[in-house]
């Protein structure tokens, strides 16, 4: 099942969209975070895979309007706008977060976030804020943070999953993560692809991008894997 739901972050109307299997049974809670291109179809099928796997999923909308953004520059802009002040994303994820913990089919305390290229670092920010999160999962994502100190509100266990050719995360941003989590006593894990670059979960990009994003079907596969080792190592 799928369901459309609109709510409001930021002062914005939100349209995110949640995937249940069949049955009355309380189950684990995933948000989605999608990537800065906004809310796609493939990112609502991610949400259906992990209901189909017996997960509630939640696919959020951190763009508004529950659709993909139109303009490759506008897109940029605001992922500039929520790489200065990540407060503003931490509201908006939070926010998707109330959605899913509030549906009577989720189990409040198994809990787990995953997101893809930009959708990552957000999950990301929203650990950093404190949120209840078992676990965390960012596909090619950014790891930069103008806070790195509130890493030490992460309560859930930490896996990233890269490319080791993506030209956008540098050797030394990993490092710099490394260093962040390992501070904080943060329980982390950063698998490396090697040949993949930007955006390997991604068959279907909207926009045309320069080389060093493509996808990648045996990163893609492993580190769906890696995701699931991990949710089987936290809610289950």
């Amino acid at each position: 099942m799928l369901e459309p739901v609109a709510y409001e972050a930021d002062g914005i109307r939100m349209i995110g969209q949640m995937a249940l299997g069949e049955g009355a049974r309380k189950r684990p809670g995933i948000l989605v975070a999608h990537e800065s291109f906004g809310l796609t179809p493939h990112i609502v099928s991610v949400a259906r895979r992990l209901a189909d796997l017996g997960y509630a999923a939640f696919a959020l909308d951190y763009q508004g309007g529950g659709v993909p953004l139109a303009d490759r520059d506008e897109m940029s802009r605001r992922y500039r706008a929520f790489m200065a002040d990540p407060s503003r994303i931490r509201r908006r994820a939070a926010a998707a977060f109330e959605v899913l913990t509030s549906h009577p089919l989720v189990d409040v305390d198994r809990m787990a976030a995953i997101g893809y290229c930009y959708g990552g670092t957000a999950v990301l920010e929203l650990a950093r804020s404190g949120a209840d999160l078992k676990a965390v999962v960012g596909f090619h994502g950014g790891l930069a943070t103008a806070r790195p100190e509130d890493a030490v509100n992460i309560k859930g266990k930490i896996l990233v999953c890269l490319g080791a050719d993506d030209p956008l995360i540098r050797p030394e941003e990993r490092l710099t993560f490394e260093n962040e989590m390992t501070a904080a006593n943060v329980d982390w894990r950063l698998n490396l692809y090697g040949g993949a670059v930007h955006s390997f979960t991604n068959p279907e990009i909207p926009f045309s991008m320069p080389p060093g994003f493509a996808y990648d079907a045996r990163a893609d596969a492993r580190s769906w894997r890696a995701m699931l080792d991990l949710f089987d190592e936290t809610l289950r």
